[in-house]
C-alpha cells in the first residue's frame, strides 16, 4: 500500500517598514516576489504614501491601513510593526512566516531560494536574541532607565532628566527576561499571534516599552523568550549587516562589500541606497538573480 504524504506549501508575508525611496522598494518587492509570497508594506505617516502606490505592483500588495509617524529609536516603530503583524492575522490569508523587512533591505538568495529554506524548517523563529543582563549589557539603560523618545511635547529632555534622577530605577514588568539585539526577524505566524495577544493581555508591558529607547530591539524577542516559544527561537536573524564601531546606524553597502555579500549565508542584507550606491544593487541583480 502506497502512503501518500502532502507537502503542506508555507506562504510568506514580507512586512516591509518603509519611508522613503519608493523606487527603492518596489524593487526590492520585484527581486521577492513568488506565487507564495505576500507583500505588506508600512509606510511612515510622514511620507506620501502615493508616490509607492504608482511604483509597486497591486497583486500580492497590501498597505498596511493604521500608519505612525515613526520616530528613530521611539516606540512608534514597534506600533508600526504591531499594526502590520495584526493586519497580517486578520487578513485571511494563510500565511506560514513574517519576515520583516526595511525598505533598504535587499535579499542574497533568490526568492525560490528563499521560500525552500522556510518550508524546511519546523517552525522555528529567526531572530538575535543576546542576554541583557549578561551579554548585551549596554542595553541595560534603556530598560532601568526612562526614555521619552516616543513623545513630543517642549522640554521633553529636561522632565527626562528629573524622571531618571528623582524617580527609582525602573524594573521589568510581569517578571520578563529581557533578551534582544536587532529588530529585523522572520517568525512563524504563531509566533506573531502569541506576540499580539500578550501585547493585549499586558497594557503595563505596552507602557514600560513605550518608555524605553529603541524597544524594537528587545521588544518581541522578550515576548517569544519568555514563553513556550522559547524552544523555537533560532539566535540568527539571517542578515548580513556591517556595523562600524561606535556608530548606532550600520554601514551603507557598497561595491567594495560585493565580496562579503556574495560569499554570506545569509538571505538578505542590509542596508542599501539606491540613490547614491545603485552599482551594488545591479552587481546582486546579475550575480544572484540573473537579471540584466
Amino acid at each position: 500500500m502506497r502512503i501518500f504524504v502532502q507537502t503542506i506549501i508555507v506562504k510568506i508575508a514580507h512586512l516591509i517598514l518603509a519611508h522613503s525611496q519608493p523606487a527603492q522598494v518596489a524593487r526590492l518587492v520585484k527581486v521577492l516576489a513568488h506565487s507564495d509570497a505576500y507583500f505588506f508594506l508600512h509606510i511612515d505617516k510622514k511620507a506620501a504614501i502615493s508616490a509607492f502606490e504608482e511604483v509597486l505592483p497591486r497583486e500580492r500588495v497590501y498597505f498596511i491601513e493604521k500608519r505612525e509617524t515613526v520616530g528613530w529609536g521611539a516606540y512608534s516603530i514597534v506600533q508600526a510593526t504591531v499594526n502590520g503583524l495584526t493586519q497580517i492575522a486578520s487578513s485571511g490569508l494563510d500565511i506560514g512566516y513574517i519576515n520583516l523587512l526595511s525598505g533598504s533591505d535587499y535579499p542574497l538568495k533568490r526568492a525560490d531560494e528563499i521560500h525552500d529554506f522556510f518550508q524546511k524548517q519546523n517552525g522555528e523563529n529567526f531572530m538575535e536574541f543576546q542576554s541583557v543582563t549578561h551579554e548585551w549589557t549596554e542595553a541595560i539603560p534603556r530598560l532601568t532607565q526612562y526614555h521619552l523618545t516616543n513623545y513630543n511635547f517642549p522640554g521633553k529632555y529636561l522632565v527626562q532628566k528629573w524622571m531618571n534622577k528623582l524617580l527609582p530605577a525602573r524594573s521589568m514588568p510581569d517578571n520578563l527576561v529581557p533578551v534582544g539585539k536587532s529588530q529585523w526577524l522572520s517568525i512563524t505566524m504563531d509566533a506573531a499571534r502569541h506576540i499580539l495577544s500578550y501585547l493585549q493581555a499586558h497594557p503595563r508591558v505596552v507602557n514600560y516599552f513605550k518608555h524605553t529607547w529603541a524597544p524594537d530591539e528587545i521588544v518581541f524577542q522578550t515576548i517569544l523568550y519568555n514563553s513556550h516559544f522559547r524552544d523555537k527561537m533560532v539566535n540568527d536573524n539571517l542578515r548580513y549587516i556591517q556595523w562600524k564601531e561606535g556608530k548606532a546606524s550600520p554601514e551603507t553597502l557598497t561595491m567594495k562589500d560585493q565580496a562579503k555579500l556574495s560569499e554570506a549565508k545569509a538571505l538578505f542584507a542590509r542596508k542599501f541606497d539606491m540613490s547614491s550606491q545603485p552599482e551594488i544593487l545591479d552587481y546582486l541583480d546579475k550575480k544572484i538573480f540573473s537579471y540584466t
